[in-house]
């Protein structure tokens, strides 16, 4: 479809049209039969009347006055009883009214032989039929089709009265013209009127383009033109998509700007570290190594992160053994705590299978057991346990570190925001990307500080187990 505003012009105009024809074509029906209804009374009246006129002593004279009367000029009746002064030859017919051409009537006597023909039923070479019973019926004669009407008088004699059917058409065609000529010398308004009606109608549509239009692309404000009823999903649907598309670009101007600051902060401590080791201190080379470390853990964080804020959409559930993917994340991390001989205890409890994302559940843990062996000092403890509570699972990880202070326990889940211990190298990324992958795939994700020192870190799921 190119254009609502022609599609519309043309179908209504369309529909107009076909209305028209059928409304013309309807009244032209309705219009016919209810003529011929009409002609039929009146036929069967007239046949009446001059049945009345007429009885078993009338007289040829009076049917030869009769038939003098109802001859027309170019058109003469016939009584079959003259002789020898044909009525052409003394009547001087006049024609009142130009439709009288179109009636005609006719006796017969007992035997069906005509008596007295009218004008129009004339003619020499055919007669016209006799009335084979009584009532209405359609008659050929002479090239036309005549509605005639029939009954008996008395003495055994027949009376038939006719219209021709063209007078029925004309009339019909006349009524049907008439209907039709107004509706036609009235179609211009209407088109005019039904192109003007829509182009109102369409306005609503051309002002929020034209809202939609002139914005620049730091205009992200809602949509407010006033619009119908019809329209609001429309308007609703775009302001939906402009906050979204907003809250996107500020995703991407705070990452960006995050991501430029914490990465300043490691590329110039390196430069500083190589600076001091290229004028022969040794131990600069270690210290940039490990800012080389922190500046690599930083991107990857910051990849992830990226990651997750692009695909903002839920992964495809799956049912996870929890306690082996535990097991397989406790394995990779071994040597992490190995090297700091720290103690990784996994707690074995009963099989609990959960509903989510493998993968994002992995990257989770991972980042919450990392986080904890970090954090935790040499010779530390780092505890990992999984249960069942109210057919709801759970997932402590307990360290033996310094915990967080109570003022920055909700600060922390934030990006860039770090615990009050800076030796540590870290991003202050783990936490927010575990708060976000938790939230998305529907667990809850507490922080706590034990009473033995360190920090428990508890997951719990919001469907319950399979």
């Amino acid at each position: 479809m190119t254009s609502i505003r022609r599609y519309l012009n043309y179908m209504l105009i369309g529909v107009l049209l076909v209305v028209m024809a059928l409304a013309v074509t309807a009244a032209y029906l309705i219009t016919r039969h209810e003529m011929e209804e009409i002609f039929d009374a009146q036929l069967s009246l007239q046949a009446r009347v001059v049945a009345a006129l007429v009885d078993v002593d009338t007289t040829p004279q009076e049917y030869r006055a009769v038939a003098e009367k109802l001859s027309q000029p170019g058109h003469f009746a016939h009584w079959y009883g003259e002789t020898d002064n044909p009525i052409s030859q003394v009547a001087k017919p006049k024609l009142y009214d130009h439709e009288e051409r179109m009636l005609s009537l006719g006796f017969w006597d007992a035997d069906r032989q005509p008596m007295l023909m009218g004008a129009r039923w004339d003619a020499r070479d055919e007669e016209f039929p006799p009335p084979e019973k009584e009532g209405h019926r359609w008659v050929g004669y002479d090239g036309h089709r005549w509605r005639v009407f029939s009954m008996p008088i008395d003495g055994g004699r027949w009376i038939s009265v006719g219209l021709r059917e063209s007078f029925q058409d004309e009339l019909s065609n006349k009524v049907a013209w008439g209907n039709f000529v107004p509706l036609l010398l009235a179609l211009p308004i209407l088109i005019w009127l039904i192109a003007r009606l829509i182009r109102r109608g369409l306005e609503p549509i051309d002002h929020l383009s034209r809202q939609v239009q002139t914005r620049d692309e730091r205009d992200l404000s809602p949509i407010r033109v006033g619009v119908p009823q019809e329209l609001q999903p429309l308007r609703g649907a775009l302001n939906d998509f402009i906050e979204r598309l907003g809250q996107t670009l500020e995703r991407e101007r705070r990452f960006t700007a995050d991501a430029a600051h914490e990465l300043r902060t490691p590329l110039a401590a390196m430069k500083i570290h190589l600076d001091n080791a290229r004028y022969g201190e040794p131990s600069a080379l270690d210290k940039a190594y490990n800012g080389i470390e922190r500046l690599q853990r930083v991107v990857e964080q910051l990849l992830l992160l990226a990651r997750l804020d692009i695909h903002q959409e839920r992964p495809a559930p799956e049912t996870v053994q929890l306690p082996a993917l535990v097991m397989d994340l406790a394995a990779d991390l071994w040597p992490l705590a190995e090297s700091r001989q720290q103690t990784l205890d996994i707690v074995e409890g009963e099989p609990v299978n959960v509903v989510g994302n493998a993968t994002e559940l992995g990257i989770l843990i991972r980042n919450l057991m990392d986080n904890a062996l970090r954090y935790t000092p040499a010779g530390g403890e780092v505890s990992v346990a999984v249960g069942i509570e109210n057919r709801h699972p759970w997932l402590t990880i307990d360290d033996s570190g310094p915990g967080i202070p109570e003022r920055l326990l909700e600060a922390v889940t934030q990006r860039f925001q770090r615990a009050s211990d800076q030796r540590i190298s870290g991003s202050g990324l783990g936490l927010s990307i575990a708060s976000e992958i938790a939230e998305r795939q529907r667990l809850t994700m507490t922080l706590a500080n034990r009473e033995s020192g360190g920090l428990r870190v508890r997951l719990d799921w919001l469907d319950p187990v399979v």
